[in-house]
């Protein structure tokens, strides 16, 4: 008679081991706290402050970035205001999405942001949004 079988086959075991998983799981969190500030694109301008909810950016997104000084950059490559239309048509001539994302310093003069605002709309661009840093507070 044996103890612990009733029908003398093995058991399986009834329990689950989770200690891999949760080793796994805490090394991606790791790895992607570490990478997220990276995945940002453009150059680095002071934003105004909004209460809007974020839009969600794939990979291929064209940033358009004007700095405190006036200067204008496709993702991080400068460029001069009359070369914008025609290197943004260019990039866009085989893309389905036309889609840019315009982020301009805060101590920008309204008549510049608008300007480029023109010019990218001037490539044939279809959808412009801004991107802005969200307000803490009231």
């Amino acid at each position: 008679m044996e103890i612990g079988n009733r029908n003398g086959r093995d058991s399986a075991m009834s329990q689950i081991n989770v200690t891999p998983l949760v080793d796994v799981m805490l090394v991606l969190l790791v790895i992607f706290m570490v990478t997220a500030p990276m995945m940002q694109q453009g150059v680095q301008v002071n934003l105004p402050k909004t209460q809007a909810k974020s839009l969600a950016a794939d990979q291929d997104t064209v940033v358009v970035s004007v700095d405190a000084a006036g200067r204008v950059f496709i993702n991080s490559t400068e460029t001069s205001h009359t070369d914008l239309t025609s290197r943004l048509t260019a990039i866009f001539e085989t893309r389905e999405k036309k889609e840019v994302y315009l982020k301009a310093d805060k101590d920008v003069p309204y008549g510049e942001v608008v300007k480029t605002m023109a010019e990218i709309k001037g490539a044939g661009i279809e959808r412009l949004g801004m991107m802005t840093e969200p307000a803490h507070g009231k």
